[in-house]
């Protein structure tokens, strides 16, 4: 698949953002000492389970919060109470997904290690919103679904980061017949 041109100027504007090193390196520091390199790593990178086990957990806050925006638009004011459990179910489930991606961004470096760290840092924004959103849905519904909105556009452009991780938009191609 062809990336367009935007899409892919950005990532690589990222992958080489030199000057992202030392917050990413500061970051890395702290993933060691708040989740250590034993057990708990080992459970949040999947070991136990024998796949890497973010991918398996994006699912949730990604279907919590997709959950809410379908209620809101079309499940109206008799949905607001369950729309607001689903962003909180979402905030709830997003906590354990970032604690495994961050154990599985210890494992990258230069140009996936600053793609990983924006990631990052888009998903604590998203999260973000979609506090603020369970907060103010309480009072103002609609300022709650303009936040869910808005932390879903930018959840939108974190999985895209995280995506070109796994999936990178445009891999080196081989010339044919060269193994």
């Amino acid at each position: 698949m062809k990336t367009p041109a935007w899409a892919r100027g950005t990532i690589d504007r990222v992958a080489d953002a030199s000057g992202l090193d030392e917050i990413a390196a500061a970051a890395q520091r702290v993933n060691l000492r708040v989740v250590g390199d034993g057990v708990a790593a080992d459970f949040l990178r999947g070991t136990w389970l024998g796949h890497p086990l973010h991918p398996v957990l994006t699912d949730l806050p990604i279907g919590f919060w997709t959950s809410a925006m379908v209620l809101d638009v079309v499940g109206g004011r008799s949905a607001a109470a369950a729309a607001r459990s689903m962003v909180g179910w979402g905030v709830v489930s997003a906590l354990p997904t970032a604690a495994a991606g961050a154990v599985d961004w210890r494992d990258t470096r230069d140009g996936d290690r600053r793609i990983g760290l924006v990631h990052a840092a888009l998903n604590v924004t998203a999260l973000g919103c979609y506090v603020a959103s369970w907060f103010a849905r309480r009072r103002h519904r609609g300022r709650g679904i303009l936040l869910g909105f808005a932390g879903g556009t930018v959840a939108t452009a974190a999985a895209y980061f995280g995506g070109e991780l796994v999936f990178p938009s445009d891999p080196p191609t081989q010339e044919p017949g060269v193994t």
